[in-house]
């Protein structure tokens, strides 16, 4: 039983803190937009952008 005293405060700890992590999520908008996510795989996927060829080193670097 001596256990209980331990356990009540901790998890009371956890759901405030659970609580206050949900109230920061409303409050920055996380839940604002909930249609457009499932909505964007069903677009056409674009190209991605082409990366520049990658230079070789100079060979003359490598002699020193």
């Amino acid at each position: 039983m001596n256990v209980l005293l331990f356990l009540v405060p901790i998890s009371l700890l956890l759901v405030g803190l659970a609580l206050a992590v949900f109230a920061w999520a409303v409050r920055s908008g996380q839940f604002e937009d909930l249609d457009t996510p499932s909505l964007d795989i069903l677009g056409d996927e674009r190209a991605p952008p082409s990366r520049p060829a990658e230079s070789t080193p100079d060979a003359s670097r490598d002699a020193d």
